[in-house]
């Protein structure tokens, strides 16, 4: 069983508090740049056993009355289709997602911010279509000479080109559907126009990880710069703050690169900086809130195996460069891991090499390892389900949960209709299977019964997967990771 090492309603308790603290700071009025996810953030459940995936929109609900949000998309991401890699969808389709999922929290969405608009077609579609639904949007311009010509970006030639996003509450949650929109920007932009219009605001960073008072090359810090080894963060010790305040803490360069010309900007907006370091600037209490360093510890550490796996497959597959896997490769150096100490990689290797035949493993909650091999029937993970649904019901091993009757239509279909070439099941189709079975058959709704177990198991398989399974295994809230090897020697893989 796996432990917990994170006290998730401690964090909810001090992280709104210290929220509250720092707007009364600025005299009633923040602008809070919200970094990483609002929403479902599952890196910071795995690194921290404890945090909930939605922890951080939990902690907004504490301030609802006080906050509104405004999320800010980079024209030029709509331009280009940007996609986010977890979802699949496109940054602007998931602008209208978080609307709704912030509506649906009852938590106030403001406006819409598109940054750095150069009249580019789509993000003028956008704001229409936007608009159109009845939410407000802004613009915001490039800015010539920045970030270094501060006498430009802070006058009626920088920020104030830039529209003045109307804002009706105390705390101004900024958020994105992903880095590089502008976030920082915005935030700044309306301390230029609030400051000209008499208006006391101030400033101030949200970001999980680092986390600032945790040493330098601890495992959860160590497993975030691997989450981002295909961008160029690094963690680095916050000079700054050693030099004002003689205490080490931990940030990460782009932060730290950017403080001279920030405290510059906020000299030039409002006479003097309310900060002395980049550290001053962050609220994050999480660190705060490790119990038990041993178990975050092990659990970031598996994350930056995962994270390993994850990044040779994306090079295999061409969305991942050298330069990140030689980065990921020398996080795991300095973390003294090694593949071999992800159990279930161990595990699905033997059983391929036992087997002749592609393979994989999971880890059930207790310890127990569940195998499964591809058959004329199944793919390798379809059986590993399976397998692993029947050892969670106790059901012996010889029983059949899927009858015949419904598997030959279902393989029919796939080949003589659809025009597959592979007959075997994926996941999702044996999970459908396996409910129509449930609907007359008390075993298998016994080990259909038994899914949400699985929720947090650790799974491997010897190959790539279709993005149907791994789809499968995400909605299910299985850590998935594969070996970077295609199944077939096919040039196009599904």
């Amino acid at each position: 069983m796996k432990k917990t090492g994170f006290d998730n309603a401690k964090y909810l308790e001090m992280q709104s508090e210290h929220i509250r603290k720092r707007i009364n700071q600025f005299g009633g009025k923040l602008y809070l740049e919200f970094g990483g996810k609002l929403f479902d953030d599952y890196h910071a459940s795995r690194v921290l056993p404890g945090f909930a995936p939605d922890s951080k929109v939990n902690m907004l609900l504490k301030l609802k009355d006080d906050a509104e949000i405004v999320i800010v998309i980079n024209a030029a991401d709509i331009e280009k289709n940007k996609r986010r890699g977890d979802l699949g969808i496109t940054y602007d389709a998931d602008v209208l997602r978080l609307i709704d999922a912030f509506r649906g929290k009852g938590l106030y969405v403001g406006s819409v911010v598109l940054t750095r608009f150069t009249n580019q077609a789509a993000a003028a579609n956008f704001q229409t279509r936007l608009e159109t639904l009845g939410v407000k949007v802004y613009r915001h311009y490039p800015i010539e000479g920045y970030p270094s010509d501060i006498q430009r970006i802070v006058s009626e030639e920088g920020y104030g080109k830039n529209d003045y996003v109307e804002t009706t509450r105390r705390l101004v949650v900024v958020t994105a559907p992903g880095p590089g929109s502008g976030k920082m920007a915005v935030c700044l932009s309306q301390l230029y126009h609030e400051n000209r219009r008499g208006i006391k605001a101030g400033y101030a960073k949200f970001e999980t990880f680092p986390i600032w008072n945790l040493p330098l090359k601890h495992s959860v810090n160590l497993a975030y710069e691997a989450a981002t080894a295909d961008l160029d963060d690094v963690n680095m010790i916050d000079p700054f703050h050693l030099e004002a305040y003689k205490e080490t803490t931990v940030n990460y360069n782009r932060d730290v690169e950017i403080f001279p010309v920030l405290r510059s900007i906020f000299e030039s907006i409002s006479g003097e900086s309310p900060y002395k370091s980049p550290t001053d600037m962050g609220v994050n209490m999480a660190g705060y809130c490790i119990f038990d360093d041993e178990a975050v510890t092990k659990a970031a550490n598996d994350e930056i195996i995962r994270r390993y796996y994850t990044t040779l497959c994306d090079e295999k597959k061409g969305f991942a460069t050298p330069e990140a896997v030689r980065k990921i490769e020398f996080i795991m150096r300095q973390a003294n891991l090694t593949p071999d100490m992800r159990t279930v990689v161990t595990a699905a290797l033997k059983k391929a090499e036992i087997t002749g035949t592609n393979a994989a493993a999971l880890e059930l909650p207790d310890g127990t390892i569940i195998t499964g091999k591809q058959s004329s029937l199944f793919g390798a993970c379809a059986a590993m389900l399976l397998n692993a649904l029947k050892s969670l019901a106790n059901i012996n091993d010889s029983i059949n949960l899927l009858s015949p009757v419904v598997i030959e239509p279902l393989q029919h279909l796939k080949v003589d209709q659809l025009g597959n070439q592979n007959p075997r099941l994926h996941t999702n189709e044996v999970l459908i299977a396996l409910s129509i079975c449930a609907a007359t058959n008390d075993t298998a709704k016994l080990a259909l019964d038994q899914l949400p177990k699985l929720r947090g198991c650790e799974v491997h398989s010897d190959v790539i997967l279709s993005q149907v399974d791994v789809d499968i295994f995400r909605k299910l809230g299985m850590n998935l990771t594969c070996e970077p090897k295609f199944p077939t020697k096919l040039l196009y893989q599904k």
